[in-house]
């Protein structure tokens, strides 16, 4: 059975044409249920260059992170760091590192990773950098897509967001 609902809560007012519905039926295993999304938090830090836009260095949703695309810009000069690959992608990763840690959590959570290649000629030379920083003896790397795009901001030769878990409490 589906119910209309027509009066519509204060957070979705301004949308006149709004119908919801919901499946009203006693708890089976085959009935959906209903999930509300946890708040979501912005982290931001200093340590990182800023947004320059309408997003967020990273966003928490419950105890998991989401941290928006680091390129190898120098947080006090918003310039691209200058050398090639290996410099841009210290400086992506220590960029990530520092986002990371506003939100308490370190690379050992990370458990997700895409990177984004202007050339994928420069793999190897990024992966020696990324294995330092993400699989040190003992740890286990994260899950990692890695894809050569056409460009990317400010002509930068690499770009990297990762998704972390906080530890169990």
């Amino acid at each position: 059975m589906e119910r209309v609902v027509r009066s519509i809560p204060a957070e979705l007012d301004g949308m006149k044409n709004l119908t919801l519905r919901f499946r009203i039926c006693a708890p089976q295993p085959r009935c959906p249920t209903i999930q509300v999304m946890q708040n979501k938090t912005a982290v931001s830090t200093t340590d990182a260059p800023a947004a320059i836009g309408p997003y967020s260095q990273a966003v928490r949703v419950g105890d998991t992170l989401y941290t928006s695309g680091q390129v190898a810009l120098d947080p006090h000069t918003d310039n691209l760091v200058s050398g090639g690959i290996e410099a841009q992608t210290t400086r992506v990763l220590e960029n990530l590192k520092a986002v990371l840690g506003a939100a308490g959590i370190d690379l050992i959570h990370v458990v997700k990773t895409t990177v984004f290649l202007k050339d994928m000629k420069d793999f190897a030379a990024m992966n020696a950098i990324y294995a330092h920083y993400f699989a040190p003896e003992g740890v286990v790397p994260p899950a990692r897509s890695t894809v050569q795009v056409a460009a990317l901001p400010k002509d930068a030769l690499v770009e990297i967001e990762c998704i972390a878990k906080e530890p169990a409490a």
